[in-house]
Formats: C-alpha cells, sequence, structure tokens
C-alpha cells in the first residue's frame, strides 16, 4: 500500500517529508498490511498544529488498520499532546524522523503506553546529514536543505525548541548533491534551511551563504537557475551581495523574514532588525539587480501593537517594494515570551490579518500588473505553466513544452493569480 505522508508547514518540511517517505519505505512500512501515514507537523502557530490533529483524525476514519506516525516540529515540541490521541501509534522527534531505523521497530510496535513516544532532546543535535532528494514538484525543480534549526529566539517563535541549534551541512556534500541533481536532468534548486543567512559558522572556515552560493554556480555550471528560499536581510554577507550583482543564474527573488514594519514591535518581537534596515536591503538589492522582487512574513496582531503600529506595518509593504507577503496573524505559542505579553483581542487580530491581506493582494497585483508588455525567460514545469526569473508564475498560449524546458514569453497580462503570455520562441537561455 505504500506510505502516505502528509505534510504541513515550510518547504524544509516538505523536503523532509520526501526523506520520511524514502527511510519510512526502506524500513518496510509500506509492506504492512493497512499500510502506513505519517504527519509531518508543523509547530509555527496553534492553527497549525490543529490542523494537523484534523488530518490524524480524518487519516484513522479513512484507514482504520493503518500504523499512523507523527513526527516533525509539532511532534517535538509537544510529543504528549499527539502521544494523547487515540489515532496515533507512535510519535518520532524531528531528528529521528530522517533515520530509517527510527521506523524499523514499527511492524512490532506494541500498545506499550511507554513506548509511544520516541523523542530526543533537539539541543543536542549538532550536525544536519546531507540527504538525496530527487524532486518534490516533478521534474523542473528541486530543493536542497543546506542548514536546519535556529540560534535566534524570537519572542514569538516555537521553532528552535522543534530543531534546535543551527548547523549547516558542508559545502562539499552540497555542492555534490546538487551537481548530481543536475545531471539526472534538473534545471534548478532552491536553497532550504530554518535560518538560511546564518548558514557557516559552525563549519570548518566558516563560510558564509554567499561563498556557498558563489562556489554552487561555479562548480556546477550546468545549473540554470539557483534560488534562496528564505533569508534574514540583516545577516547577508558582502559575497551574497556581490552573486546578487554578478551571478546572472541567482535568481532575482528574495523573500525576507521580516514579521513587521514598527520599530518598537520589532524590538519586543527580539528581531535584530529595524524598519529601515528592511528598506535599505532591499533599495540595496534594486540597486545591484534591478529586475529584483521581494516577498516577505509578516505577523499581525502581535501583543502591544496599536493603530499607529499596524500603519507601520502596513506601510513598509509600499516602502520595500513587495510583491507578495505571506500574513500570520499572530497566535500565541505556549512557551515563548510574546505567549505572557498583553494580548490583543482574537477579533482585532483577525481583522488585522485581513487588513494586511488586502493590502497584499494589492501589491501583488500592481507586481503582475508591471511585467505587461515585457519578455520572460520561463522555465516551464509542466505543459502551459512555468515560472519567471523572479518566480512569478506564467500561463503560456500555443506552446505544450514539456518541463524543463526554457521558454521566452510575451507576456500580455495577467488574471489576478498569474501572468498570461504567448511563446515568443521554442526556447531562450537566460
Amino acid at each position: 500500500m505504500g506510505v502516505d505522508v502528509k505534510t504541513f508547514g515550510c518547504r524544509l518540511n516538505s523536503y523532509e517529508g520526501e526523506i520520511v517517505r524514502r527511510q519510512a519505505d526502506a524500513a518496510g512500512l509500506g509492506a504492512l498490511e493497512g499500510g502506513a501515514v505519517v504527519i509531518n507537523t508543523c509547530a509555527v502557530t496553534g492553527e497549525a498544529v490543529r490542523q494537523a490533529k484534523q488530518a490524524i483524525r480524518r487519516a484513522r476514519r479513512e484507514a482504520p488498520d493503518a500504523r499512523i506516525i507523527v513526527t516533525g516540529c509539532a511532534a517535538q515540541t509537544e510529543p504528549e499532546s499527539f502521544a494523547g490521541m487515540d489515532e496515533v501509534d507512535l510519535v518520532i522527534g524531528n531528528d529521528d524522523k530522517l533515520k530509517a531505523q527510527s521506523y524499523r521497530a514499527l511492524p512490532d510496535f506494541g500498545v506499550n503506553s511507554s513506548e509511544k513516544v520516541r523523542v530526543n532532546d533537539i539541543f543536542e543535535v549538532r550536525e544536519t546529514a546531507s540527504h538525496m532528494v530527487e524532486s518534490i514538484e516533478g521534474r523542473t525543480r528541486a530543493f536542497v536543505q543546506v542548514q536546519n534549526g535556529c540560534d535566534h529566539r524570537c519572542t514569538f517563535c516555537i521553532i528552535p525548541y522543534g530543531r534546535g541549534h543551527s548547523r549547516s551541512v558542508p559545502m562539499g556534500a552540497a555542492v555534490e548533491q546538487i551537481r548530481r541533481l543536475v545531471e539526472n536532468g534538473y534545471r534548478e534548486v532552491v536553497l532550504t534551511g530554518v535560518d538560511l543567512t546564518s548558514y557557516g559558522p559552525d563549519l570548518p572556515g566558516t563560510p558564509s551563504l554567499g561563498r556557498l552560493v558563489k562556489t554552487i554556480l561555479s562548480q556546477v555550471p550546468d545549473l540554470w537557475r539557483l534560488r534562496l528560499s528564505s533569508i534574514d536581510s540583516i545577516e547577508a554577507d558582502d559575497a551574497l551581495f556581490d552573486a546578487i550583482a554578478t551571478e546572472h543564474r541567482l535568481m532575482p527573488h528574495f523573500h525576507l523574514s521580516m514579521q513587521h514594519g514598527d520599530d518598537l514591535i520589532l524590538k519586543r518581537m527580539k528581531r535584530r532588525h529595524l524598519r529601515d534596515h528592511s528598506i535599505e536591503f532591499c533599495d540595496t538589492v534594486r540597486r545591484l539587480r534591478p529586475d529584483a522582487s521581494f516577498g516577505a512574513d509578516m505577523i499581525a496582531g502581535f501583543p502591544t501593537e496599536t493603530e499607529t503600529m499596524f500603519e507601520n506595518a502596513l506601510s513598509i509593504i509600499d516602502a520595500c517594494g513587495l510583491a507578495r507577503v505571506h500574513v500570520f496573524p499572530f497566535s500565541p505559542r505556549n512557551g515563548t515570551p510574546a505567549a505572557k505579553m498583553p494580548q490583543l483581542d482574537r477579533a482585532l487580530v483577525k481583522d488585522r490579518a485581513a487588513c494586511l491581506r488586502l493590502k497584499a493582494e494589492q501589491a501583488w497585483h500592481a507586481h503582475l500588473a508591471a511585467f505587461a508588455d515585457t519578455v520572460q525567460p520561463v522555465l516551464l514545469e509542466k505543459p502551459g505553466f512555468g515560472r519567471a526569473p523572479d518566480f512569478t508564475p506564467v500561463r503560456l498560449t500555443g506552446h505544450a513544452g514539456a518541463p524543463g524546458d526554457m521558454v521566452a514569453t510575451s507576456i500580455t497580462g495577467h488574471d489576478g493569480t498569474a501572468l498570461t503570455g504567448s511563446a515568443a520562441m521554442a526556447e531562450a537561455a537566460e
């Protein structure tokens, strides 16, 4: 029946979900009578935890004889909460989920509740192993994990307790993995991590993310596109700025862990940047790379947020020229300092999140409109659909194509969610 892996949360979790599937299959779970379901959880918000528990109950209804295993960040931070669910057979921590041996004993797993939780101290984990994953989005794009964990302690964030200390994959291992992916036909690679821009200090020679990017592009010349999943702009180093300016294969889309646009809220969040730092970063990158676009994570309704502070959050979208905004209504997480701060009324939090999303939608429409009457090199992910260099989705007419084709596309308009255009020629190199 195979192993059914249901993943919640970030791209890193999606990447790891593929590893979990492979390791669980290698351990024989796919051959179990009744099959096996792995719920790979996210802990970033209370809503994410609620959705995971809902998925567990649904999985048991749909597959009453399956073994249900829960893992991921929420399983790491609150294992007993999941172990207390009758539907759950086993809870595995974030480190052990990536090891085949963690699943090998499951066929003989009994009902002894003392065996139901296998979660270690994540802060004892000091290394991140390199895992080869062929794809999670077809045959065009592959994700490569180069970093895990976080050494910062933002007051709202539970993730360090689910991921542990910051640790990096050695450059040689990352380069070799990407080289193998390219040899297997992949055109684009996305570097992923929990705190990607903190890459390197734990490795010999303390390489930076910028140095890693330049090394990959130098040593894997057949890689067409390299992307960064998310960055903390305050950690950007000179080598990264140089790569942005000089390496055309580094794609001009930068998703920022911004969180807010008001200085006092940023200080209460214990962020290391202020409003002007974000604006300066975007201005600097645009000078180096005029075709750059920016996205950001932002939190609405953080404790003590006044109307003026919220207006600063809204206005930074225009000040930075953001094209994409991922909005999180503030969710207090037990064990974090922000959960003990004076909370806003939940209805107000919800209203501010809706207002922030409306502003983000307007910014996205403006971003799409700016592409009118341009020609974009689009890397096809499936027939009739691909991505521009800055990750903007494009729907094509007049070209069937195949995943991995590069097509010069004349942009004629947009439908509010994606660009529309027609193929100007069969292929185009960037």
